[in-house]
């Protein structure tokens, strides 16, 4: 079993969400890049997550949107800040990014390959950036800002170089 099949069974897939996924954003030029714990795993050991998160170029959403509501696999959730992607075919949730700050992050991705899958993935500088503004969210689920915490003290373990991104704060300033 290679790392794309045992991904597809943890999340009990019956299609492969995530290529239906990126090839409906290819097939659509629909610019895009992943970042959270798939972007994550993409420069350090995998760990297993039901999250597939991800940012479109802003001007594509609302086009995404009316489209992925047409395709039969694909149900869709509009949320103040993410849009929720599903698939009655999967536990697999995709989320896209639907907060401007993280448009920046487009322009600086690059193709790497991630659990089998040859994916556009955020620079491991913006997705700590990603990882520290959710982490710093009073208003986030405290299991989720644990979950976040991980991922940055995962990414500055593997690139130490990295802790300088970390914005000073009381505790880190002693």
């Amino acid at each position: 079993m290679n790392a794309r099949e045992f991904y597809n069974r943890i999340n009990k897939s019956e299609k492969d969400i995530i290529a239906e996924f990126i090839n409906f954003l290819d097939g659509n030029e629909i610019d895009y890049c992943v970042i959270g714990g798939i972007g994550i795993n993409a420069y350090c050991e995998p760990l297993i997550t039901l999250d597939f998160d991800c940012v479109v170029f802003m001007e594509s959403a609302s086009d995404t949107v009316k489209i992925l509501r047409k395709n039969k696999t694909f149900k869709v959730k509009k949320h103040p800040h993410t849009i929720e992607i599903r698939s009655e075919y999967s536990d697999l949730k995709i989320h896209v990014q639907s907060d401007k700050r993280y448009q920046p992050f487009l322009k600086r991705a690059k193709y790497r390959n991630v659990l089998g899958y040859n994916l556009k993935v955020a620079a491991k500088e913006d997705i700590l950036r990603g990882k520290i503004r959710e982490y710093s969210d009073p208003e986030r689920n405290e299991l989720k800002r644990e979950k976040d915490l991980l991922d940055i003290k995962r990414l500055i373990a593997k690139y130490p170089r990295l802790k300088k991104l970390i914005p000073e704060t009381p505790a880190r300033a002693r």
